[in-house]
């Protein structure tokens, strides 16, 4: 089995070297001096109080690669949608995409039916191009729950967690769901099946969407924004319209807004990746987290005022600091809504 990590960072550099030293053949796309560490000294990963440094093929251009049976893209959505024409060489006739990324993917109206099927989605894939480019029919769709950051170029730290969501956009086992699960499971990793990975892909993007966001305007950690009571209560508005839209789109919810709140608390004194990458001068991830869900939104009819209320301002936040990324002028003028075809 060949897998490619495309976007070898905190979650992609974790699962890379686990992978490895369970014998599973990897390779890396990565850049910068991340890439140049990585060539030059291996990939280390310090879990558990453990060093572990593997050895991998790793490269800035994907066609020295060429085709694999997997390729995991570790990549944020803006940057994956940047990337979408280079994966090509990686993909074979039945390459399998992992889209290994928090918030609403590109590929989420695939495999529905109904008024929606199909339906495109500008906010996380205007113009169409990981539609076209990658395709639907490939995607493996995933939700990530560990923890991880990389802390010098070359080395990732594991803070907590170790299970990975897996589905078909079209709800069906396959073998090859079967056979990356169970390539996770060989390298310690937990895989967890969903009947609709779209359900599992709520629960996740429900803390996101609000924690995030709100951790990066007050540069709070996860324990202070999910207990005091100003911005709990803000989260916990913001999560409710986000269910609203979510049920009206078919999606089940199995706990409640205050039990899913109370989770983020435990975790402590976490800096939301949010925060992390603001604070390293990094483009935010808005778009996939807030945007898309204000637009699924204007689909179903549900207002989001406080949805609405934080994107704006984290969007002005993230100008101010020259770390939110937008799409061309040309793209975000098309309709709000692309349907297939």
């Amino acid at each position: 089995m060949k897998i490619c990590i495309y976007g070898a960072g905190a979650i992609g550099g974790y699962m890379a070297v686990l992978m490895k030293q369970a014998g599973i053949d990897v390779s890396l796309v990565a850049r910068g001096p991340h890439l140049a560490a990585i060539q030059e000294r291996g990939l280390k990963l310090i879990i558990d109080g453990e060093e572990k440094v593997a050895a991998m093929p790793a490269t800035r251009n994907a066609a020295e690669l060429g085709p694999q049976d997997f390729v995991i893209i570790g990549l944020k959505s803006h940057q994956a949608w940047e990337s979408a024409e280079d994966l090509r060489p990686l993909l074979g006739p039945n390459t399998a995409v992992v889209t290994a990324q928090n918030g609403v993917p590109w590929w989420y109206f695939h495999g529905l039916e109904g008024p929606y099927a199909d339906l495109r989605l500008k906010t996380v894939d205007p113009g169409d191009r990981q539609w076209n480019a990658i395709g639907p029919q490939r995607v493996i769709g995933a939700t990530v729950y560990p923890a991880t950051e990389i802390i010098e170029p070359g080395v990732i730290k594991h803070t907590y967690g170790d299970a990975f969501g897996l589905g078909e956009p079209n709800r069906a086992k396959t073998d090859r769901l079967k056979a990356f699960g169970d390539a996770l499971q060989a390298s310690g990793l937990k895989a967890r099946y969903y009947d609709d990975i779209r359900d599992d892909i709520w629960l996740k993007l429900w803390g996101n969407l609000c924690f995030n966001p709100i951790s990066a305007l007050t540069r709070a950690t996860l324990d202070v924004v999910a207990t005091d009571p100003g911005t709990r209560s803000l989260a916990r508005r913001m999560m409710l319209e986000a269910q609203q839209i979510g049920e009206k789109l078919g999606a089940t919810f199995k706990v409640d807004v205050d039990r899913r709140i109370d989770g983020a608390a435990r975790v402590g004194a976490h800096r939301t990746s949010m925060l992390q990458d603001l604070e390293a001068g990094k483009p935010i991830e808005l778009d996939a987290l807030l945007s898309a869900v204000q637009e699924m939104g204007q689909l179903v009819q549900v207002e989001t005022p406080f949805i609405d209320a934080v994107l704006g301002l984290a969007k002005q936040m993230g100008r101010s600091f020259g770390v939110y990324p937008t799409f061309p002028d040309e793209l975000a003028e098309q309709p709000q809504l692309a349907a297939a075809g």
